[in-house]
């Protein structure tokens, strides 16, 4: 009769008593960032193929194409899904390379407001010249 493999646990007897060990959000985060950047190529792509259709068009043939309800719902998907994206990339790249957890917490904390708030000013700037046509 064989004996059967055991597993070897890599962590010490106080962290095995306290649960200490990865809180399972990496592949959560990873798993957006993948999810949001396969979103960005199609989107991408529309846009850069209607900037290119529109070019030399007044700014009322502009409004009235952005006024249209999948071209203002494309748009306004594209600069969501842009900024949750580059939030979450820069977010990683401070976890990364920041080792002052005080520090990071508080860019962290900067970086997804000025994200924000950059993300709003770009949200209403298409809603207005989609709604303006």
């Amino acid at each position: 009769m064989t004996k059967s493999p055991t597993q070897t646990i890599m962590r010490s007897g106080l962290g095995r008593a306290r649960g200490l060990g990865s809180a399972n959000t990496g592949a959560a985060h990873w798993f957006a960032e993948r999810v949001t950047s396969i979103a960005l190529v199609p989107l991408t792509l529309w846009f850069i193929f209607s900037v290119f259709a529109l070019l030399g068009a007044p700014r009322a043939a502009v409004a009235a194409w952005a006024g249209q309800t999948v071209n203002a719902t494309l748009l306004l998907a594209l600069v969501l899904i842009t900024f949750q994206h580059m939030a979450m990339g820069l977010q990683v790249v401070m976890e990364d390379y920041m080792h002052n957890e005080k520090q990071r917490m508080l860019a962290i904390l900067l970086m997804k407001a000025t994200v924000g708030l950059f993300g709003l000013a770009a949200l209403l700037a298409v809603l207005k010249l989609a709604l303006s046509a």
